[in-house]
């Protein structure tokens, strides 16, 4: 093979990879990556939390009862729990035994002074404790029938 084949033939590679190169396209197109975080609540009650006021006797004084809410929410969502009026209100929360009845209240404070309507907190990621303060005032049981006396309320957590 001559020189000049030769220069020929490596001429006809150079421009074949040239043209392939040129004609070789791109586009190119950006994407975001995204994810939210929303708020988030949950509210637990376990079987120790009830408010129990225990047995005793009618009359027997003012009885006190200290259960408690589990409320877990994504760190710094605002949230409030309210509570039920429970299962017997009338005018009162009421516990029930047959066709017999037991007036009581729910307090936020541990001195029962201050009636449980929405207690707001901040959540912070982790189980926070609620306590739930119960009081049975002496008057109200004074006269009542032996019977297991029971109310069902309800939490909810609003966030």
């Amino acid at each position: 093979m001559s020189f000049r084949n030769l220069s020929v033939l490596a001429a006809g590679v150079l421009v074949a990879g040239l043209s392939a190169t040129a004609n070789a396209a791109t586009d190119t197109k950006n994407f975001n990556v995204t994810m939210t975080i929303t708020g988030a609540c949950d509210i637990h009650t376990g079987t120790a939390t009830n408010v129990d006021f225990g047995s005793h006797a009618a009359g027997g004084g003012d009885q006190t009862a200290t259960g408690n809410l589990i409320v877990n929410c994504s760190d710094t969502t605002p949230y409030a729990i309210t509570l039920s009026n429970g299962a017997n209100y009338a005018g009162g929360r009421r516990m029930k035994s047959g066709s017999n009845y037991i007036p009581y209240g729910l307090f936020s404070d541990a001195g029962a002074t201050i009636a449980w309507t929405s207690v707001a907190g901040t959540g912070n990621g982790l189980d926070q404790n609620i306590p739930v303060y119960g009081k049975v005032l002496s008057a109200s049981y004074a006269t009542a029938i032996p019977g297991n006396y029971t109310d069902t309320v309800t939490a909810t957590v609003t966030y």
